[in-house]
């Protein structure tokens, strides 16, 4: 069976050493009630409850075919709801929540590494509370005091939970052309009419009422997106005393089936003339929508951190066990048959590769949780627009990037299994199908590099990009001489800004150019972003002797040499431009050979 242990001691570095955690809470007066000690051990109930709870439901739940439909009713995995309920009932749909509803108020740099662990047990399982998670910070921030006052405490109770509905049959990332429709009522409410489809958990066994919030148009909304509202359309009808009522006119017209998180219920929806609450004002839903949206992307990139997380540990282990072969030296083992595979470079350069990715992405995560924290917690106005800035600037790294190199990372340690990767029994193969998804929900990873080139590179005329590098620039000429990483660091920042300079430049006159470009924009940034996580990692593992933090010297040192230099092919395919990619016509695509 898989195994999978929270790397503890790895969360705590990076926390206490590489962010200072504890001195950042206790200078910001809405935190100051939080210290290393008590996070700690919410990090250790939680690797408890991954290991323990969920871990092996991942396994059972993909092997009996996930959840089951069956006239409009979806049975999720058995396991699941007792699980759930043990979930809610530790408090941790509300770990991170407004604690006025319920919540405890935990800052994001917390509960990112919280997170992490229930992506690397069980994403099917996370995909249940992620979304009432999200549709609670939507309505937090959008709704009227009653709406929160009606549903957010049921939510981080787990007696309720919530779904976001936006893609439609026809519209998928364009939703300004949805067709779903909000007739307004006398009452105040609205009918809503229209179908959604890929909508997770919106239809499950786990809770008594599931509240879904949905994108839909009402009879004189203006044309594509300024014409989009926010509604909320419950499951049942919640009366004045907060007691449920009558079922409401909507329902799951079929469920998915699907490549992976086969756990996880993704469902079409039908409303039928269902009744439903605006949230905010007419037209202007998409913006509430995209706080529920952002909180998604940056999980993305979480599930992605899980995922690799638990393909490294599986393969490193396997690596240690299994013996192939004789070291080029000669035999390390020579009572045994063989020697083990790490004994190979290029077992370990995969494991390697493996590990960078995760260290490097994991404090990638708490450095976004921190801006995030920053925007949510402090009474400094220039910090906040700082935060917010860098927030938006890197959420499209967050979730693309870390989920591109986390999908590289599964297929490089399911090829450390050999031909055991390939088969069921080991997990490898299941973490690969449940793990592709996130490249591909929340928006395309293609879609999230148009909008890193175009809405925040090109459109502030590299304003976003310029203060992100004045930051790591601040920090590497901050750093000890000797670390070899500060000036490349420094190099890096170079050729970033070179790069996003010569794009807002060929921008101006090639219409095409930044599409072709974006991907390899994308991770050329992402990159850049991945050498200022090891510069903060090296600089506070330089002056502690023991082997744990001398091998993060090494790990970087690895960065640099066999990671990195992916910057200079990608800097090479942004300069070779968009010709070759838009010069062929349409029907070249379409062609028969």
């Amino acid at each position: 069976m898989p195994i999978y242990n929270a790397p503890l001691k790895d969360m705590d570095f990076i926390l206490n050493d590489v962010f200072k955690a504890e001195q950042f809470w206790q200078n910001n007066e809405n935190l100051a009630h939080l210290d290393m000690a008590t996070a700690n051990a919410i990090l250790q109930e939680m690797a408890k409850f991954s290991k323990n709870v969920i871990l092996d439901l991942n396994r059972t739940a993909d092997e009996e075919g996930g959840a089951q439909f069956n006239h409009g009713v979806v049975t999720t995995p058995k396991g699941f709801k007792a699980a759930f309920q043990q979930f809610a009932e530790g408090g941790w749909v509300g770990l991170g929540a407004n604690e006025a509803w319920g919540g405890q108020g935990m800052p994001k740099m917390l509960t990112v590494l919280a997170d992490e662990m229930i992506w690397s047990a069980n994403p099917s399982f996370m995909l249940y509370p992620l979304l009432t998670v999200g549709a609670g910070m939507a309505i937090d921030q959008a709704a009227s005091e009653e709406q929160k006052a009606t549903y957010l405490p049921k939510f981080y109770t787990g007696e309720w939970s919530g779904t976001m509905c936006l893609t439609e049959p026809h519209s998928g990332t364009d939703l300004g052309i949805i067709k779903t429709k909000a007739e307004p009522n006398a009452d105040g409410s609205y009918n809503i009419t229209g179908t959604k489809i890929f909508i997770t958990s919106g239809e499950h066994d786990l809770c008594e009422n599931i509240i879904h919030l949905v994108l839909a148009k009402t009879p004189n909304a203006p044309a594509g997106s300024r014409g989009i509202s926010l509604f909320i359309v419950p499951k049942f009808l919640v009366n004045a005393d907060g007691s449920l009522g009558e079922r409401n006119t909507l329902g799951a017209g079929s469920i998915e089936h699907k490549m992976g998180i086969k756990g996880s219920a993704t469902c079409v929806m039908n409303f039928d003339a269902a009744k439903g609450f605006l949230v905010g004002k007419e037209n202007q839903g998409l913006a509430a929508m995209f706080i529920m949206m952002n909180y998604e992307r940056l999980s993305m990139g979480i599930q992605g951190i899980g995922a690799s997380e638990y393909a490294y540990q599986n393969a490193a282990q396997y690596a240690t066990d299994r013996l192939q072969g004789r070291a080029a030296t000669g035999a390390k083992s020579p009572e045994k048959p063989a020697d083990s595979i790490l004994v190979h470079g290029d077992v370990r350069r995969m494991l390697l590769n493996i590990r960078a990715n995760n260290e490097a992405s994991r404090a990638f995560a708490v450095y976004v949780g921190q801006q995030l924290d920053i925007t949510k917690f402090s009474n400094d106005a220039e910090a906040v627009r700082k935060a917010n800035d860098r927030v938006a600037l890197l959420t499209p790294i967050a979730k693309a990037y870390l989920t591109d190199k986390a999908l590289d990372s599964a297929l490089e340690a399911q090829m450390c299994f050999g031909g055991h990767g390939y088969i069921r029994e080991w997990g490898m193969e299941q973490c690969i199908r449940d793990l592709r998804i996130a490249q591909i929900y929340e928006g395309t990873n293609g879609v999230q590099a148009i909008d890193l080139i175009g809405r925040k590179t090109i459109k502030s005329n590299g304003a976003f990009i310029a203060e992100y590098i004045a930051e790591i620039r601040e920090f590497a000429a901050s750093m000890e001489d000797d670390l070899s990483i500060k000036a490349t660091t420094l190099d890096v920042c170079n050729q970033v800004e070179a790069l996003t300079q010569f794009i807002i430049e060929q921008a101006k006159s090639n219409p095409d150019f930044s599409n072709a470009v974006a991907v390899d924009y994308l991770h050329a940034v992402g990159l850049l972003s991945f050498t200022y996580m090891f510069a903060r990692i090296a600089q506070a593992a330089q002056t502690k002797s023991e082997s744990f933090y001398q091998n993060k010297l090494v790990l970087a040192q690895y960065y640099v040499a066999k990671v990195l230099p992916d910057l200079a092919a990608r800097t090479q395919r942004i300069h070779a431009g968009a010709a070759l990619v838009m010069q062929l016509p349409e029907d070249y695509f379409t062609a028969q050979a």
